[in-house]
């Protein structure tokens, strides 16, 4: 390539969004922010979570002693990062809030700087073993002689035979657990990168589907090529290079077997002793590898079809007929433009005049202003009925208080002596809350272990605090027995 042709690439590469952001004035904190949101988590945000945690992560930077300060607020940068082709968005069908990811070149700008922060080794013998086994199988798997091919199977049976016999005999060749976590991290690292490969899946499609419009309507003959296909109900999107492709993938990705093979694998894997050694994310991503590619890969799927259902609504519709003939039209301005270029100068009067679009503009003493005074404010108080206590809460605010039960229990033993039931209202009644609330709460745990609850009915009660303040609370209603008087003693 010569030298000016891959200076004018690189010129185009820098346009793009990946080296915009590697470029950008705050590209650190940029990329780290991007890599918090929506990599090392969730993958896809709704605005109103993305601009919620954006601002917390904005404010922790800008009181901070970082030198850097970011000025703006989230909804800010999320509308900058997205004209800028950081971000993407979607509706999904049926939501009512609209979702950002992260784009792909975006993601590998991301990838790339850490990839730089935590470098792998130059050469690793596990990177060297995969090359070798892929080289060996694509040779044997292109190989048309059949002799040959046979030698080659006889070998690899012969080494089969040997191996077995090895294992017969008790001895076993084993990886040992730095080339074992060594080649783990390599088919991470493989996993995660196929896992984004989705993403450019599905802008394969999206780009397909413009490519199929435009041609529908630049076609200029009665029915294309195109078209015939599509009346006779032919899915070009499948039938494309990129669905194939796809579709072949999806079809191995649902086999069961496969996935069954897989799923073992991958549970024999992280129970071995070297898997410890692995970060949680490592564990997490290969734990989970199967259940990402499914979901990333039905959602490539669904995207799939819809565009190929929409495609063939476009068409089945007619639609196409009036953006073609708008093209037309367009086409024909400009071929009608052109022709006069050398007639018409640039400055030339024409004896044509077109009306300014503009806006009706109005004074601001013509604003009507709001007047706090004529919003009436209710100033009424209504008195609360009092907190609800639950029986399930007791047991916590028991081990967080130290309650006189000593006293409470005498109480209850002399009341009970002259009636023959009581209620907590009851016994406050009688006796005075000496610890306030601690008294309520010791009243309502000796319930539940010698009372009779009352389901689903409350009993208001109220008591006078230290403060000299009656205070009040619905407590479930319960009934200490005369019958339960010894267990007071």
């Amino acid at each position: 390539m010569k030298l000016q042709a891959r200076i004018a690439g690189y010129r185009r590469l820098r346009e793009q969004a990946l080296w915009r952001l590697l470029a950008a004035d705050h590209a650190p904190e940029l990329i780290g922010l991007l890599q918090s949101l929506l990599q090392d988590g969730e993958r896809r945000l709704p605005a109103s979570a993305l601009h919620e945690r954006l601002q917390d992560h904005l404010d922790t930077i800008n009181a901070s002693e970082l030198p850097t300060e970011l000025p703006r607020t989230a909804q800010a940068y999320v509308a900058h990062w997205l004209a800028q082709g950081y971000l993407e968005r979607r509706l999904p069908e049926g939501s009512s809030e609209e979702e950002y990811e992260l784009s792909a070149q975006a993601t590998q700008a991301v990838r790339f700087i850490a990839g730089l922060h935590s470098p792998r080794q130059a050469a690793t013998e596990s990177r060297l073993s995969l090359v070798i086994q892929q080289l060996v199988q694509l040779a044997e798997q292109t190989e048309t002689d059949p002799t040959a091919r046979l030698d080659s199977l006889l070998a690899e049976r012969a080494r089969l035979d040997a191996e077995i016999e090895r294992v017969k005999s008790g001895k076993l060749d084993t990886v040992g657990g730095q080339r074992a976590l060594e080649r783990t991290r390599e088919v991470i690292q493989l996993a995660d990168e196929l896992a984004e490969d989705f993403r450019r899946v599905r802008e394969d499609f999206e780009r397909l589907n413009r490519e199929f419009r435009e041609r529908i309507i630049d076609d200029e003959g009665q029915r294309g090529d195109l078209l015939d296909r599509l009346f006779e109900g032919v899915d070009v999107i499948a039938g494309s290079e990129a669905g194939r492709s796809f579709g072949a993938f999806w079809k191995l990705l649902n086999d069961v077997e496969q996935s069954n093979q897989l799923d073992a694998a991958m549970e024999t894997v992280l129970s071995r002793g070297f898997s410890r050694r692995l970060q949680r994310e490592e564990r997490q991503l290969l734990r989970g590898f199967t259940r990402v590619m499914l979901e990333r890969g039905g959602q490539v799927h669904d995207v799939m079809q819809h565009f190929a259902r929409s495609l063939r609504g476009f068409v089945q519709s007619r639609g196409y007929l009036e953006q073609r003939r708008l093209n037309q039209l367009l086409k024909q301005a400009q071929a009608e433009a052109l022709q006069l270029r050398d007639e018409v100068g640039a400055h030339r009067r024409l004896p044509r005049e077109l009306p300014l679009t503009g806006a009706r503009l109005r004074s601001p003493a013509q604003w009507r202003l709001h007047d706090p005074r004529q919003a009436r404010v209710d100033g009424r108080i209504d008195l609360s009925g009092g907190a609800a206590i639950s029986l399930d809460s007791v047991g916590e605010l028991v081990a967080q208080s130290e309650i006189n039960f000593r006293g409470l229990r005498r109480d209850l033993h002399e009341l009970l002596r002259e009636k023959p039931q009581l209620s907590i209202g009851e016994v406050l009644a009688a006796r005075p809350a000496e610890q306030g609330l601690g008294s309520i709460i010791g009243y309502l745990s000796l319930a539940t272990r010698h009372g009779v609850v009352a389901e689903g009915e409350l009993e208001e009660v109220s008591w006078q605090g230290g403060d000299g303040q009656w205070r009040q609370a619905r407590v479930p209603l319960v009934w200490f027995l005369r019958e339960k008087r010894h267990e007071f003693a």
